[in-house]
């Protein structure tokens, strides 16, 4: 079923989500399996499994000089979507991203999507690379998720990039893109980014999922202004819950947000990170509380491949 679908059939019950990371490439699949294990009593319609772009890297030649070379540290978005299916009869959600392929890559791995069963992407820009200012696409590849999305849509309609053919099986795929409560690090201001969103949104998207926030106030704030521009898609809350000492530091400094003073107060007085991931847990189900008792139609929560936390969150929830 579509990600559409799981919400319109839920009848106004908040449902639970959540999304992983792949393994490293070099490690087995069996410790994310481990990780998901606990969390399907909560009865997920639907797992994001993300995907990782290609970065550099530099390998000793032997002469004292290194080599630079591209790769991907974590592959294999596909197949694990193919098997968390199969596993646990869920549907899965991979991430498809402008960097790091070219239009022909995006249409091949939409292709693979639709023989193995998987209707839904969610469909990102992604990230500049470590040594880049600024996002730098693939050569061939999508500018921006809007392009992205309009190449999915494209599909859908049997439209191919360079091949003219009578489509019997058309693709049908429910395309989720990215929304930013306190607005996407790149953007000038939050209204110049709900434009981009409404472009993402009249493009085609289906369904909106948040970047994390701490507030609820900043997502509140993000659906009304959303409504009010014309956006009328289902728009997910994204969570994650505090785990670390140095998530005080790291998460404002790589995602432009804000972390409300009684939450980094409570950290502040923690001894320990077990101590911090107890304030994360208990500050996360206060959240979610109030974000479920708003109707909102599910609780997307960025477990990054741990899900001990996740699952006392949800048991206090579902």
């Amino acid at each position: 079923m579509k990600v559409t679908e799981h919400i319109e059939a839920a009848n106004g019950k908040t449902l639970f989500s959540f999304e992983i990371i792949p393994p490293q490439k070099g490690k087995g699949i069996q410790e994310l399996y481990d990780n998901i294990d606990p969390l399907m009593e909560f009865k997920p319609p639907f797992i994001d499994v993300t995907t990782s772009r290609e970065e550099f890297i530099y390998v000793d030649k032997g002469n004292g000089l290194l080599d630079k070379k591209l790769t991907r540290m974590r592959p294999g978005t596909l197949g694990i979507c193919a098997s968390i299916k199969h596993k646990y009869n869920v549907d899965t959600v991979p991430h498809v991203l402008c960097g790091g392929f070219t239009k022909e890559e995006t249409e091949y791995l939409l292709v693979d999507c639709h023989y193995l069963g998987i209707n839904n992407v969610m469909a990102l820009r992604g990230d500049a690379m470590k040594d880049e200012q600024s996002f730098v696409p693939k050569p061939g590849g999508n500018n921006y998720a809007v392009d992205l999305v309009q190449q999915i849509k494209l599909l859908n309609e049997g439209k191919y990039l360079h091949d003219v053919m009578h489509i019997d099986n058309k693709a049908d795929f429910c395309v989720g893109v990215a929304g930013y409560p306190e607005k996407h690090l790149e953007s000038p201001s939050l209204i110049s980014d709900l434009k981009r969103l409404k472009e993402k949104v009249d493009g085609g998207a289906d369904y909106v999922v948040t970047q994390m926030f701490f507030d609820n106030s900043k997502y509140f704030e993000f659906v009304a202004k959303a409504r009010e521009m014309g956006i009328t898609v289902p728009i997910i809350p994204g969570i994650k819950p505090l785990a670390v000492q140095r998530h005080l530091q790291i998460l404002p400094q790589i995602f432009r947000i804000d972390l409300p003073e009684d939450l980094i107060d409570a950290v502040d007085k923690c001894k320990t990170n077990a101590d911090v991931k107890q304030v994360g847990i208990e500050w996360a189900i206060q959240q979610s509380l109030e974000l479920k008792a708003a109707g909102v139609p599910v609780l997307h929560y960025y477990s990054m491949g741990k899900s001990e936390n996740i699952r006392q969150i949800a048991s206090a929830l579902f």
